[in-house]
């Protein structure tokens, strides 16, 4: 493979990509490679990705369905770690001792 060729053809691939990133949808591989798979990838590395005909750029449809589903992901993500966290209440030291002498009621108490 004549090298030169191969990297002038990344470079002007990568000149019509978006910048700073692009969304691909990946190609089945003889290696293996999983067709369907959308990923967002940096320029320069969907530009190779795409001269070595491992992925294809992605629809404007598909790049707006990705970019849903990761926002959609990413907030229920964020709303299982805040429900994770452990909460403390702070109760002012003059309500814990009007707190301490409120008799209680329960089993084998007697007020």
């Amino acid at each position: 493979m004549d090298l030169r060729a191969y990297y002038k053809k990344v470079r002007e691939t990568e000149a019509t990509l978006p910048s700073p990133h692009v969304v691909v949808v990946s190609l089945a591989t003889p290696d293996g490679g999983k067709a369907g798979v959308t990923t967002e990838v940096s320029t320069p590395i969907g530009a190779r990705m795409l001269v070595e005909g491992s992925a294809r750029e992605a629809t404007k449809e598909e790049s707006e369905a990705f970019r849903e589903r990761n926002e959609r992901e990413k907030k229920a993500s964020e709303d299982a770690a805040v429900a994770n966290q452990l909460q403390v209440v702070v109760i002012p030291a003059s309500s814990a001792s009007s707190a301490s002498r409120t008799p209680s009621s329960g089993p084998g108490k007697t007020k």
